[in-house]
């Protein structure tokens, strides 16, 4: 059932929140050891609510749009005496006193949280490779990533876990796992969702966003955590149109334009190149009017992400001291206890980041680095106004490939970083953004045999970006994009 199913079932009475949460929870056992989407199960938690919302239903209330649909979320939402961990060592056993906004607007809306997903440390990753409790698989061919840093979620989505996750996206960690994982993910305007509460890396790109198993239910994750928070200084205070209404109304008029510096640029694979051709194809059948745009600038938008993005974290993660909270390593004063605290509490990439961040912005090379970077973004924000004068939404793949295997990026940062290469540049434009499954294709080294001895096939995704708070239009392409589908 999706999402849109569950929750109405359950409000009308046809099904209970408790039966729709055990079935998940039955998969969860099943297959939970092997994947390792969780970092935290909230199963006790998670059939308190589902029997109040039976509760209500039995007494003519309305619970909401979410009523009894399984949640989970990324664990760097925090939640109330749950564990919020950013799958660190540094913050291993906290429990936050608040929800995130997120999290409060999804029990105001009925959803069942059913526990806190694993994450690459703090978000920073594109495999899940980097978590302090070990990777997550991806549930296609557990011997290959699901993507990251939100692989959790995408991963709870994509075995059943849960109906709708929630990740963050910084520089595509909801949409580049979801094409790994053959499941929606929406990475939305920014400041269309509340930051309150989501733990911090890169203050300017940072992004809360669903997961889900297709496009409806997408949006009507969305439209349950969207809208003005007072508690986020960065929050959006504006309309949204209706995600859910536009949906059906078709493409026809739309103008559609491939961004030619991330679909022809080299390390595309040509498996991925094809299918969005024909995704293209088929919405140019469907009354679109499909043409190529460029945006030069895009070009420079991995460098430019990889200064500003860790010279953000290294401010925020300097909060992290072992003095007010999280985890404390002895030392014989305060300078020692702190950095013995850092060193045992942060992992290889986390430090990696605070210190090419540490550097971007120091004296003498904050103007040539970080300064520089920032000039780059300005002008990928006025190259994308031009394209958006001509077309209402731009195509491109979501991912470089198929999802590869464990440990062949993590001795080359570099390589793993290319991974995000055609996701990064609308996060530094803070448009919107969402990844459509489009086919499947065999992966070009290792594969996996199936029972039958063919090559397993590993899902791709499809990219479609729109200008800021064009989620509407976004929506209705996407929504094309999956009903022509392979």
């Amino acid at each position: 059932m999706t999402a849109r199913e569950i929750a109405a079932a359950v409000r009308t009475g046809a099904r209970s929140a408790r039966s729709v949460l055990e079935e998940h929870f039955a998969r969860i056992d099943v297959r939970e050891a092997e994947l390792h989407a969780f970092n935290y199960l909230m199963r006790e938690q998670a059939f308190g609510a589902a029997d109040a919302i039976d509760s209500a239903v039995a007494r003519g209330e309305d619970p909401g749009c979410l009523a009894g649909v399984p949640v989970a979320v990324k664990d760097n939402f925090c939640t109330r005496g749950v564990p919020t961990t950013c799958s660190s060592k540094i913050l291993e056993g906290w429990t936050p006193p608040y929800d995130s906004t997120a999290v409060a607007r999804l029990h105001a809306a009925g959803a069942v949280l059913v526990g806190k997903t694993n994450l690459d440390e703090f978000a920073m990753g594109s495999s899940t490779e980097n978590s302090a409790f070990g990777p997550t698989r991806n549930p296609h061919d557990p011997s290959r990533v699901p993507g990251g840093s939100s692989g959790g979620s995408a991963v709870a989505v994509a075995a059943g876990f849960s109906a709708i996750a929630y990740g963050s996206d910084t520089g595509g960690s909801i949409r580049q796992p979801a094409a790994l994982c053959g499941v929606v993910g929406v990475k939305p305007t920014y400041g269309s969702v509340s930051r309150y509460g989501l733990v911090a890396f890169a203050s300017s790109l940072d992004q809360i966003g669903p997961f889900a198993v297709d496009v409806g239910d997408a949006a009507l994750a969305l439209e349950a955590v969207w809208g003005y928070d007072p508690m986020d200084s960065t929050s959006l205070d504006a309309t949204m149109d209706s995600l859910s209404d536009s949906l059906d109304r078709g493409v026809a008029g739309l103008r559609v334009g491939i961004v030619r510096e991330l679909t022809e640029v080299d390390g595309i694979a040509p498996e991925v190149q094809a299918r969005v051709a024909a995704a293209a194809e088929a919405l140019s059948a469907a009354g679109a009017k499909v043409d190529y745009v460029s945006v030069p600038s895009v070009s420079y938008g991995l460098s430019a992400y990889y200064l500003i993005a860790p010279a953000e974290a290294s401010s925020n993660l300097a909060r992290y001291d072992g003095v007010r909270y999280g985890r404390r390593d002895a030392g014989a004063d305060v300078a020692t206890m702190n950095s013995a605290t850092r060193d045992a509490g942060f992992g290889a990439e986390v430090k990696r980041r605070i210190m090419l961040g540490t550097y971007a912005l120091s004296a003498g090379y904050y103007d040539s680095y970080y300064g520089k970077a920032q000039k780059v973004r300005t002008l990928i924000i006025q190259d994308f106004a031009r394209a958006y004068e001509q077309f209402d939404v731009l195509l491109t793949p979501t991912a470089p490939t198929v999802a590869f295997e464990f440990g062949s990026k993590t001795a080359d940062p570099l390589a793993m970083y290319l991974s995000d290469v055609c996701t990064i540049p609308t996060n530094l434009a803070g448009h919107c953004a969402i990844s459509v499954p489009y086919g499947t294709a065999e992966p070009t080294s290792g594969a996996t045999l199936t029972s039958d001895g063919n090559p397993k096939q590993l899902p791709i995704g499809v990219q479609v970006l729109a200008p800021a708070l064009g989620e509407a239009t976004m929506f209705r392409v996407a929504k094309a994009i999956e009903a022509s589908a392979p």
